[in-house]
């Protein structure tokens, strides 16, 4: 079927939007301009801001991506981008909405294509510390698709599937299909969430789930009515939180998917009846990301009662300057979305070039702190295996070589963690001695 007749197909499927406008979401501005890149310049307006035909029209083979930006970026500039891809671990899917939403005539410093695309130029050598399960969760997994690390509180993996892939996720050994480089563990999928529950209604230490995976967003709707009533029928259960970056990257989901809506309403609204709490955790990483179609879904789930907190990832190009993320912050707070943690990039492989140095992350936190109300300033996080950590909170930092220290006696007392600085940041003499260890000389790991 070409072109042309897929999207007449479509737009017979999906039903006009009354009222939908069209984002130029580079001026972040309400237009009724039509998008810029070829396999949908001439896609009507309601169509575009439709979930179901962005789910269609996702991108997720290469071939799709070198046609869509043919005659947009250079051949050299797509053939930088094409070759990156087989070299990372996770694979690519950008909604429609993602790729216009990027600045192709600055691809390269563009900090919404640098999440999602990588380039061969812009990749590092792995530091020696880097793995693919950096937070140990499937040690931490008593049953498939559950990971129990702290006392009181489990992440429960629903699914493996996201409306775009990050390329610093912190769960690539998961989440996405196969790669090049790394074939997935299977452990998100329905077929494991009788043992999930069973393993909750018999630990009633446990009050607080995390149901992501993959993306919550990504659920049937009868499926998360299932799953957050089976929650909200253990007693001991007193907070669900439902975490999805779709806000951030398909924000029409919130507007033009009624009956996931409805579910997730339904759920909220039992549990304020309960006395229990649910509410969304989601994902925005840069201030351009927090659209105006971002504030009409806001608008919505505000009105329904359901709140949102956001969680985000400091990355080296992205966000890692006081400037971006103070204007993150307020853009954030302005359309109710509460700003929760700043995390240092977790130490997952294929990430060095998202990595920064722990004491860069402790001077944005220093530069970021005061610029707004309290509330609404995140907590800048170190996560390790045993436990979210404050980036100012180490027992030692050796910055020489790049080592930082952390305990977390209420998980794991006694025990120590480490975080790794990237291999760029440290002083030369030890830059070099890491680039040896790299090449299987030496561990100043023991140091």
């Amino acid at each position: 079927m070409s072109l042309n007749h897929l999207q007449k197909a479509q737009s017979d499927i999906f039903p006009r939007l009354e009222g939908s406008t069209r984002l130029n979401v580079k001026e972040n501005v309400m237009t009724a301009t039509t998008p810029t890149l070829a396999p949908w310049k001439d896609v009507p307006q309601s169509l575009f801001d439709n979930h179901a035909w962005q789910d269609k029209n996702a991108i997720f083979r290469v071939p799709q991506l070198e046609e869509a930006l043919e005659g947009t970026v250079s051949s050299t500039m797509i053939g930088e981008i094409t070759s990156a891809v087989k070299m990372v671990n996770m694979s690519i899917r950008l909604t429609p909405y993602i790729m216009e939403l990027i600045d192709w005539n600055n691809v390269e410093a563009d900090p919404i294509r640098r999440q999602f695309l990588p380039m061969l130029s812009e990749l590092e050598p792995d530091h020696p510390s880097l793995v693919v399960d950096s937070l140990h969760e499937r040690e931490h997994s008593p049953v498939k698709g559950l990971v129990h690390r702290y006392p009181d509180k489990v992440l429960f993996l629903a699914t493996s599937v996201c409306p775009v892939y990050c390329q610093f996720c912190t769960r690539s050994y998961a989440v996405g299909g196969d790669t090049e480089q790394l074939q997935k563990d299977k452990v998100a999928s329905a077929n494991n969430w009788d043992a999930a529950l069973d393993y909750i209604r018999t630990h009633p230490d446990i009050e607080d789930v995390v149901v992501s995976g993959g993306d919550s967003a990504r659920l049937k709707p009868a499926n998360l009515r299932l799953l957050g009533n089976a929650l909200l029928d253990i007693p001991h259960i007193r907070r669900i939180r439902f975490a999805t970056k779709g806000l951030a990257v398909q924000p029409m989901k919130f507007l033009t998917d009624t009956a996931w809506m409805d579910a997730l309403v339904e759920v909220v609204s039992r549990a304020r009846r309960e006395f229990k709490h649910v509410c969304i955790h989601t994902h925005f990483n840069h201030p351009r990301e927090v659209t105006p179609m971002v504030e009409q879904a806001m608008r919505r789930l505000h009105a329904d009662g359901v709140f949102v907190r956001n969680q985000t990832v400091l990355l080296r190009g992205v966000n890692n300057d006081a400037a971006t993320l103070q204007d993150l912050i307020k853009k954030l707070g302005r359309v109710n979305i509460h700003p929760y943690y700043a995390y240092l990039c977790d130490m997952v492989k294929g990430t060095e070039h998202f990595r920064i140095p722990l004491h860069e992350a402790q001077t944005l936190e220093k530069e970021v702190r005061g610029s707004t109300a309290g509330f609404n300033t995140p907590l800048f996080i170190v996560d390790t295996p045993a436990g979210k950590r404050d980036v100012h909170s180490t027992e030692a930092y050796d910055r020489n070589l790049g080592i930082s220290t952390f305990t977390s006696p209420a998980v794991a007392n006694g025990k120590l963690h480490h975080y790794y600085d990237p291999i760029r940041s440290v002083p030369g003499m030890s830059r070099d001695k890491w680039i040896a260890e790299c090449a299987g000389q030496g561990d100043l790991r023991a140091a």
